[in-house]
């Protein structure tokens, strides 16, 4: 097993083990979830795909299985299939521990979306140059302002907030805070050039980026079984 394996199957271990708890039951959830981390990771993979090629980011093969598709490592790959489940996971967590969760907090979700929507416009003016910051930027802030106002994203604020902790483990793991040379280098022509440890500032807008329209997906997906089985039991 290659490390940035080991780092895909322990981030994936807590979460599976845990999906079989009674109050959260998430295992009834894997359709959903599978269905919406597909078709959210298709144009991730080949926004990926392309970065590799350009030589925006890359993998270092000392820490690979040296299995590939395409130009991405099949940790990668798995990568968006994991991420997202222990994602989406976080939410269900937060929904089925935390029922009141936001009776007095109403106001902090519109302050959260722009912060995100503000800082977003700021470095894409900023530093348009750089192909990381203008692509995750700019979707970052186009997302925002078509999903702000959804039921579900306050909700989605908490589980953005509470995976920044594992978002900085794996992350650092990834970027070379652990080890002699990095798993996943990035070429500081395309970066402001912050560095969050070892992590590119960018990544957090990267995260937000990927993880609000996949839970936009599962969303739709899942009020979209309910109300078809609601129509066949009426």
């Amino acid at each position: 097993m290659s490390l940035y394996g080991w780092v895909i199957l322990l981030s994936f271990a807590g979460p599976f083990a845990l999906s079989f708890d009674r109050k959260v039951a998430f295992y009834k959830e894997w359709r959903y979830v599978f269905t919406a981390a597909l078709i959210v990771a298709v144009p991730f993979l080949i926004w990926d795909e392309f970065f590799t090629r350009w030589g925006v980011w890359g993998f270092n093969p000392t820490y690979l299985l040296k299995i590939y598709i395409g130009q991405l490592p099949l940790e990668e790959v798995l990568f968006f299939v994991v991420i997202p489940y222990n994602f989406i996971f976080i939410l269900k967590v937060i929904e089925a521990y935390f029922p009141d969760r936001n009776k007095n907090t109403k106001r902090i979700a519109p302050i959260f979306a722009f912060v995100f929507l503000g800082s977003s416009i700021l470095w894409l003016i900023l530093h348009s140059e750089n192909y990381y910051t203008t692509l995750a930027t700019f979707l970052s802030a186009v997302l925002t302002l078509l999903l702000r106002n959804r039921h579900w994203y306050q909700d989605f604020m908490w589980a953005y907030l509470l995976c920044l902790i594992p978002f900085f483990i794996v992350n650092g793991i990834l970027t070379g805070a652990a080890t002699p040379e990095p798993i996943v280098w990035y070429s500081e022509a395309h970066l402001i050039g912050w560095r969050m440890i070892s992590i590119p500032f960018e990544d957090l807008y990267y995260n937000y980026a990927l993880l609000l329209p996949l839970t936009w997906m599962y969303f739709s997906l899942k009020n979209r079984k309910e109300k078809l089985n609601s129509v066949l039991k009426n």
